[in-house]
């Protein structure tokens, strides 16, 4: 049995063994790895500055003075592995997973820096190709100029200002931004033959942003002639679905929503311009198809609500009338009895009282005045909470009077519990018992008398 565990015992040394060599000969190649990277990376630093200039590459140039100071303590601490001083296994273990995470995080930091510069680069050496596009993107714009204000012209006939309000400066705009474009190409191409890379990179974005804006302007002018005419072809088609519910409206429940509903819609049908003056298609869409469903809603609601009767004001005055008299006689019975009253039965009345209060906030009732008028749509949530208030009282009660059965003294012929017995409902045994303590009492009088 020794000689078995004591073979069990080499093998997993020599399986430990075997995991810190691994891990001594990965920490040593990824230090190898992670100098050589910082190099690497540092001629890309050189080359990234003649390109972009010093200021977008600051966050590459200070994740490599991070780097260099970080893998630093991983020299050291491979230096700490092979000096003259013994170390324990658990030393060395530690100190090269150490190594190995410096230079794993040192390689995901330059990574991550030197991918945020691709892009820039990319663009900084194609900049001669870029500004030849901006300037050809500049003259087809400047072509199309005339007909987007032709197109501006034909629409202001048709539709009105407040319709036209957001393209009406779109020409006028996109042509400052196509001369901007232009001038600022113009001021990339001397930063950069000057060898002021970083302002001719800037001055390079600023002309393809300007263009790309000009192209949108000048495209949001022919889109809306078409985004109009789709809204007029709907709208007639909203007004004539619009016609049809208010027919359809006459058919529907009587009700206050529904009424105010239909004069909402036929104001939105009234206000629409007549044939052949400016229209706001947009505003007028919008307006109706807001009425409109306003009124399918309103028609929803007092279908539904005709499905399902609304209570009487006088249902729920019975109601409450009800609860209000369980919940006051299970208040008294276990005002009465509170030495024998458990927690369940206190529990149950102050829910009913939690919720009766939550009533009187519904509904306004008041002892003196009763309950005032009622909105429909709060009589039947009134008459639900009065129903549970007597429903918690009912419980209340219940659970009140099965503490004092329980809690009633017992005994035998003669004792003073059986006073009562000839009552067999609950309050003839409680009158029984209070009866025979009222003798018990005399008795005991007489004797210390």
């Amino acid at each position: 049995m020794a000689g078995l565990w004591g073979r069990r015992k080499r093998d997993e040394q020599a399986a430990l063994d075997a995991q810190d060599a691994d891990l001594a000969q990965r920490a040593r190649a990824a230090l190898v790895a992670a100098d050589e990277r910082v190099r690497v990376t540092a001629d890309e630093l050189a080359f990234a500055e003649a390109e972009l200039g010093t200021g977008p590459t600051k966050d590459l140039r200070d994740a490599l003075a991070a780097v260099r100071t970080h893998l630093g303590e991983a020299f050291q601490l491979h230096q700490l592995n092979h000096d003259e001083i013994p170390d324990t296994p658990e030393e060395l273990r530690s100190r090269n997973a150490r190594i190995a995470q410096l230079c794993e995080w040192a390689e995901s930091l330059l990574d991550d820096r030197t991918a945020a510069l691709e892009g820039p680069i990319h663009t900084a050496r194609r900049a001669p190709e870029i500004i030849a596009g901006i300037r050809r993107d500049a003259a087809r714009l400047r072509e199309r100029l005339p007909a987007a204000r032709d197109t501006l012209e034909r629409l202001a006939a048709r539709y009105t200002a407040q319709a036209l309000h957001q393209i009406t400066a779109n020409p006028g705009e996109a042509e400052q931004l196509i001369g901007f474009a232009e001038h600022s190409a113009d001021i990339s191409e001397r930063r950069r033959d000057a060898g002021q890379r970083e302002q001719a990179n800037l001055a390079l974005e600023a002309a393809t942003e300007s263009a790309r804006r000009a192209a949108t302007l000048i495209d949001a002018v022919e889109t809306f002639e078409i985004e109009a005419l789709r809204a007029e072809s709907t709208l007639a088609a909203v007004v004539e679905d619009s016609r049809g519910d208010l027919v359809a409206a006459r058919d529907a429940p009587p009700s206050p929503t529904v009424g105010a509903a239909v004069s909402a819609l036929q104001e939105a049908l009234a206000s629409l311009p007549p044939s052949g003056s400016k229209t706001d298609p947009f505003a007028e869409l919008t307006r109706l198809r807001e009425a409109n469903a306003g009124l399918d809603a309103a028609i929803a609601a007092a279908r539904e609500r005709a499905a399902r009767p609304i209570p009487s004001p006088e249902q729920v005055r019975h109601g409450i009338d009800d609860a209000d008299r369980q919940l006051a006689v299970a208040r008294d019975v276990i005002a009465g009895h509170r030495g024998w009253i458990g927690a369940d039965a206190r529990t149950r009345l102050a829910e009913a009282e939690r919720i009766r209060a939550d009533l009187e906030r519904l509904v306004g009732v008041a002892a003196a005045t009763g309950v005032r008028a009622v909105a429909e749509d709060q009589r039947e949530e009134a008459l639900g909470l009065a129903r549970r208030v007597a429903s918690l009282a009912s419980e209340a009660l219940s659970l009140a009077q099965r503490d004092i059965d329980q809690s009633r003294p017992s005994g035998g012929p003669g004792r003073w519990g059986d006073a009562g017995r000839g009552d067999r409902d609950g309050a003839g045994d409680l009158m029984g018992g209070i009866l025979g303590g009222f003798v018990i009492g005399s008795i005991l009088d007489g004797i210390f008398d």
